[in-house]
Order: structure tokens, then sequence, then C-alpha cells
């Protein structure tokens, strides 16, 4: 989770999160090379006085500063393009789970487990316990077992709510009369922390997401235990 005065991204804990997280970086240095030419550049003609006058006129001149803006978009989209559609697969989910978003809390249910159902508000202030965090602990989590693929289902049954997990790199809508789908995975255990990111309502900011990944056999025997 985010850390005070914390610059970059969270950790990554999903194969997704890690590929984001390198498009980032690598977006990031083409802008700072961009934005060190253009600095250079005004420097330049700031500082001497040196011109010359075939510039003005210079055929080759607004060739490469048409081409090279082209080449640098398509460096950019590629790899966009190719997460965009890494995000959007789904191959051979081992377990689905429907979210529901409601104002205000969330609402899940695993389908492979016939009546496995609860819904998560968040635990006030003044019930926390020491140790837990304020606005982002529920009174029950999402159970997840690691390292395997989930389908998860996201709606809503009132507003436009919006699931969001940042260090798996999740980030669904969920839209009244519309099922949309994202793939869960974890390279590790833990416990990993989100909140809507769409604007909801007067307490849009009280209702937190706290997905649980333990290893497949803790899994089940917790499924096992709550049924």
């Amino acid at each position: 989770m985010a850390y005070p005065l914390q610059l970059g991204l969270q950790d990554a804990a999903s194969p997704i999160m890690e590929e984001l997280m390198n498009f980032h970086d690598h977006t990031l240095m083409i802008v700072f090379l961009i934005s060190s030419l253009v600095l250079y550049v005004i420097s330049l003609m700031l500082t001497t006085k040196l011109t010359h006058t075939n510039t003005m006129d210079a055929q080759e001149v607004e060739t490469i500063w048409t081409i090279l803006p082209a080449v640098i978009l398509i460096l950019i989209a590629l790899p966009s393009l190719r997460i965009l559609y890494m995000m959007d697969e789904i191959n051979n989910p081992v377990l689905t789970v429907k979210t529901m978003g409601h104002q205000w809390y969330w609402s899940y249910e695993y389908t492979d487990y016939g009546d496995l159902c609860f819904d998560s508000y968040m635990i006030p202030t003044n019930e926390l316990e020491p140790g837990e965090l304020r606005l982002l602990e529920v009174d029950n989590r999402v159970v997840l077992p690691m390292e395997l693929p989930i389908r998860m289902l996201v709606s809503s049954e009132d507003v436009l709510h919006s699931w969001a997990v940042p260090s798996l790199g999740l980030k669904t809508d969920a839209i009244p009369g519309r099922l949309n789908q994202a793939t869960v995975s974890s390279n590790r255990p833990g416990v990993f922390y989100g909140q809507c990111s769409e604007i909801c309502g007067s307490n849009h900011s009280f209702m937190p997401i706290v997905l649980e990944m333990i290893p497949l056999k803790h899994f089940e025997d917790w499924s096992a235990s709550v049924m």
C-alpha cells in the first residue's frame, strides 16, 4: 500500500502491474529526453547570436520534425496496446467472484461456491483495533488464492462506482445494468487495499476494498469454514 510522501507507484504484486510500471518508466524516459532536448534548444537560441539563413526554409529540418514525433508515438503506442490486450484477456479462470457496488459498500458473491456471499463495510474509526488502518479496513475481506487467474465480475446496483486495487493494477468501472470483468492475480501472499475510484455520492470516500491473497490450501480451508 502507499506510504506518506510516496512519489512513485505502489509495489507491484501482479504481472499486469509489473508491465504497467515498466511502461510508465519507458514513457517517462521518452518524456524526459524530449524535455531535455527542447530545453537545450531554447537555451541555445537565447544564449547564442549565431544564425543560419537556410534554417527558415530547410526541407530537411521540416522532414525530421515531422517524422521524429511519429516514430516516438509509435514507440509509446505499441507497448501500450500490448498491455491493453493483456489486461483484457482472461485465460481459464479457476474462480469467479461477482462484485456489486452499493451506496456505500461492496457486496461479493463467490459464484463457484453456492451460497458464499457477503457484504463488505468500512470499519468506523472508533471501532478500529490497534494497527488497523483508518478508512481502509473492512469487516469482511475478500479472500482469494494467490498465483491463480481469477475472474472478477463488476457491476453496480445504484450509481457509478469503480473497483480499484492499485498494487494489482486493477481499476474496473461498476456501472448499473452492465457487467464488466477483470483478471485478478497475485504473485505473492498479502493484504492489498483499494478504494472506490469514481465519485458516487456523499460517502464515496468510505467504501474501501481489501483483498487477502493466500495459498490455495489455506483458501480451501477458509471457504470450507465459512460455508
